[in-house]
């Protein structure tokens, strides 16, 4: 592939200024003119490297590096001044980086196959996203020894302990300087300083507090660039590009924002803004309605910014226009940003828009065999399938399985302890729920052997168990703060009212097996999005049992969830750490697998705890999910279908009463 004009070799970075490379500036000609810089972004690759379906074993038309590596090549050959800049969440996220992990392991000098391929690419710069530390600090370390190209990243930092941030030392470079030539619109080379800082949610702290906690410290994305930018501008950057691993909001901001994106448009010497985290794509339609956006020239109050989707499915392109001044300093004119995808949808048929780049298939072969022989390997059998397409309308053997597995550990571990006798609850949640995946992105396994594939399948994510002491008043504002999954219903209505609250992750449903309830969505949402409470006096949850009474508020329950739910993921109430009783060395699909293992045979029915309270009033009450899910209607659950839905959904409409 082709590399930037005049781009020097890759140098060390230096310690105090931050800066790649060195080049003698002597002997340019100091004159006004123009040039376009192009500056390319990759984002959420989550380990897809390959065009291939793990899950599914198969080729997939929608995910892989190795299909935007082609897109790159065309992108680079359209404009001779260039720049490829990756925005993290790399090395986990699908069965390859699991395998690297956890069954092969990564030793020091090996390179991890993304960094295969992303230094056959040729990257520029790397940013860390959070799920980079999911795997903890020395495996990070040794992967990305792998890449030929630095890593920023501006709010993360030593935790030395002492509570005095203005000695804290950054853990990563905060930035990078990279010193290049631009072809100019007269024919001549002439230097450029271009300054790269990235940034990470501030929640990495929560989200992976057994790794990280008393090693680093997370702080505010925007006090960090007010910090560092001005920095870079008197190091002599021309141009400034920030790379926040974090989503767009107009949202009011507050302290260690997740989503920081928007705020950052607004801190004085940003040129650029190449972002991620939320699984989007900027610019795009979803973004049109927010003050200060151009979706048609890509912009967040006039800077040009691109959020090039998930899992390989678009590129991010920014095009600056720049001015050389005849003092040999570079302004920016104006730019836009635009994305290219990698697929389109027609009807319900993803269809390739390029090839994968067939170097970056051949560097990473023999990992990517090695993912597809451990995913076949046989731990169980079902004696029926296993789907998801319902599991956030109804109760789900795909989620039952997984709560039941982890009663059985948690119930193993208090065994003898001060917990043993306490009754244990499991929570557990849909994960592959259609959305933003699309109407292919749900679990669906036949009955027969459970290969770890299948296991990966019903929990995606590389979590680690954990049980929570909460009381029965805690458990109940639990499933209130769950329940802001669904939409209010009003029973007064014969128009058509969606079900679900398409702004609430599917991650963030959990359904508590060991109890029995009913959802009555007649009712206001009593939590907020944020955990806030939204209304002091709705109630949503009623007739919440335990083993055939109502449930005490003041009894003690453990319930076994996972590090995520119990460290404060989704901004739950009483679950911020404090209420944790256990912290296994398991993840939970480790003991799921064991469980399956240790059954060898199983039915994987729902035992059907929970429900929606029926609606009076002729009430039509719909919502998408995959068109596979037709073949599974069989009159069991109160749904029928509906017809067609957006984007290749199916719609179907649930029955209330």
């Amino acid at each position: 592939m082709s590399v930037s004009i005049g781009r020097s070799p890759r140098p060390t970075i230096a310690v105090a200024a931050f800066c790649l490379g060195f080049m003698a500036f002597s002997g340019y000609a100091l004159s006004e003119t123009t040039a376009t810089l192009r500056i390319m972004q990759t984002t959420d690759i989550h380990v897809h490297v390959a065009d291939y379906d793990y899950y599914a074993n198969k080729q997939s038309a929608s995910v892989g590096l190795a299909k935007v590596a082609t897109l790159i090549e065309q992108a680079r050959a359209e404009n001779p001044n260039h720049l490829m800049i990756d925005n993290g969440d790399l090395i986990q996220g699908n069965p390859l980086g699991d395998y690297m992990a956890k069954r092969r392991g990564l030793q020091k000098d090996e390179v991890h196959p993304v960094f295969k391929a992303m230094n056959l690419i040729d990257y520029d710069v790397g940013n860390i996203g959070n799920h980079e530390f999911n795997y903890g600090l020395e495996y990070l370390g040794i992967a990305l020894a792998g890449a030929k190209f630095p890593y920023v990243s501006a709010n993360v930092f030593y935790d030395d302990g002492d509570l005095d941030p203005t000695n804290d030392k950054p853990y990563f470079a905060p930035y990078v300087i990279l010193e290049r030539e631009l072809l100019a619109a007269d024919g001549q080379r002439y230097p450029i300083k271009i300054g790269v800082i990235g940034f990470v949610p501030p929640q990495i702290m929560q989200w992976d507090k057994a790794h990280l906690s008393g090693k680093l410290i997370a702080r505010d994305i925007i006090d960090s660039a007010h910090r560092y930018v001005p920095e870079m501008e008197a190091l002599g950057a021309d141009v400034i590009v920030a790379v926040p691993h974090s989503g767009l909001t107009a949202e009011r901001p507050e302290v260690l924002d997740e989503n920081a994106t928007y705020e950052l448009s607004l801190v004085p010497g940003i040129d650029a803004i190449l972002f991620g985290h939320a699984h989007q794509v900027f610019p795009s339609e979803t973004y049109a309605d927010l003050p200060g956006v151009d979706v048609k020239t890509g912009t967040i109050n006039g800077v040009p910014a691109t959020m090039p989707g998930f899992w390989g499915s678009h590129l991010g392109l920014v095009d600056l226009e720049l001015r050389r001044s005849t003092v040999g300093k570079w302004y920016v004119n104006g730019g836009e940003g635009k994305v290219r995808a990698t697929y389109k949808r027609e009807g319900r048929e993803k269809i390739a828009l390029v090839d994968a780049d067939p170097k970056i298939m051949a560097a990473i072969a023999e990992e990517h065999q090695a993912t597809i022989a451990y995913m076949s390997e046989a731990v169980g059998r079902t004696e029926a399938p296993i789907n998801s397409y319902f599991a956030l309308v109804a109760d789900d053997p795909s989620i039952q399985i997984v709560t039941n597995a982890q009663k059985w550990y948690v119930e193993q571990l208090i065994k003898g302890t001060e917990y043993d006798g306490l009754p244990v609850l499991s929570a557990g949640a849909p994960f592959k729920a259609g959305g933003r995946g699309g109407p292919e992105y749900y679990t669906a396994i036949e009955s027969g052997d459970i290969a770890l594939r299948n296991v990966a399948d019903l929990y995606i994510y590389p979590n680690t168990l954990r049980a929570v002491l909460l009381t029965g008043a805690q458990v109940q504002e639990w499933l209130e703060m769950s329940a802001g999954a669904f939409n209010q219903i009003d029973p007064g209505t014969t128009s058509e009212q969606a079900l679900l609250n398409p702004d609430f992750p599917s991650y963030n449903f959990d359904v508590i097996d060991g109890v029995t309830y009913r959802i009555d969505l007649t009712q206001p949402a009593r939590y907020a999005k944020d955990g806030s409470l939204a209304d002091p006096d709705a109630r949503r949850i009623v007739d919440l049992q335990f083993q055939g009474a109502a449930i005490d508020p003041e009894a003690k329950f453990i319930v076994a969830t996972n590090n995520y739910r119990a460290g404060g993921g989704g901004n739950f109430p009483a679950l911020d750490g404090t209420t944790t009783i256990i912290e296994a060395p398991d993840e939970n699909r480790t003991v799921l697998a064991n469980y399956i293992f240790e059954l060898k045979s199983f039915n994987p029915s729902a035992d059907m705890n929970w429900s929606f309270e029926p609606v009076s009033g002729d009430v039509n009450v719909t919502f998408s999910s995959s068109p596979a899910a037709l073949k599974v209607l069989d009159g069991s659950l109160p749904i029928e279908a509906a017809g067609e839905a957006d984007d290749g959904f199916a719609k179907y409409r649930m029955i209330m009463q």
